[in-house]
């Protein structure tokens, strides 16, 4: 039995520590450090989602109803607030702009972003937001070293300031060594990466909501499996007894 469970966790030890060196190999971002237990960093998201984002970005598999529950918001908090489309209660998050409108004006559509963090993870979507900076050479005028060559502006670049590359010759071609701010926005540093912590967690937390319901349930089913265990003892105890 110790020998078996030696060996599982070395395995689990094993694919641990080589999904944390494929992690850095292939990128290396930067830790988004997101809790969507915390109900105020929630909140916070929320707030710079439906400010920033969603004049864009649709969230279609989330619904005003179940963001004000989860998210420990009144009804009018969420209508007065954070609905700007005019939608229904009840109903799911949908950009007020046009598809066609929304194709002209950056080549294609913005995507719905409520599987966003699913699809590349969080600290993917927290590097991309802090990563944005000035390029004149593209259409937009921005680019981004996480997603190079992307067809958005920075939505956050207020809040941010404005960010410019120091580049350097990698074997003939420019590539960003780092980016400086150059002209500073509404938040400092460290105020800005709060906020995109944030409102990473929001976009974590609309990505799969049953996980603050699995959060809350497993500290149930663990204390109900520590009890069942020591019944279990107790009783397989009290069968051998006799034998031993």
């Amino acid at each position: 039995m110790k020998r078996t469970i030696s060996s599982i966790a070395l395995a689990v030890g094993l694919l641990v520590g080589s999904t944390t060196v494929m992690a850095s190999e292939e990128g290396g971002l930067p830790s988004a450090g997101t809790n969507v237990s915390d109900k105020a960093s929630l909140q916070r998201g929320a707030k710079l989602f439906f400010n920033y984002c969603v004049g864009c970005h649709s969230l279609k598999y989330a619904r005003y109803s179940r963001i004000a529950e989860d998210l420990g918001l009144s009804e009018k908090d969420v209508m007065d607030n954070l609905n700007f489309t005019g939608a229904k209660f009840g109903e799911p998050v949908i950009s007020h702009m046009p598809e066609e409108s929304a194709a002209t004006f950056f080549g294609k559509a913005p995507p719905d972003l409520s599987l966003e963090v699913r699809a590349k993870g969080a600290d993917w979507v927290y590097g991309y937001l802090n990563s944005f900076y000035l390029d004149p050479t593209r259409p937009v005028g921005w680019n981004n070293t996480v997603f190079p060559n992307a067809s958005m502006p920075n939505p956050l670049w207020e809040l941010q300031g404005l960010q410019v590359a120091d580049m350097k010759k990698v074997d003939g071609d420019e590539v960003v060594e780092k980016l400086e701010l150059a002209r500073p926005g509404k938040l400092t540093p460290a105020q800005f990466q709060q906020a995109t912590r944030d409102l990473t967690s929001f976009l974590e937390y609309v990505a799969e909501p049953a996980a603050l319901q699995r959060q809350r349930y497993g500290i149930w089913v663990l204390l109900f499996l520590a009890g069942f265990s020591l019944l279990a003892y107790a009783l397989k105890k009290e069968y051998w007894k006799d034998v031993h």
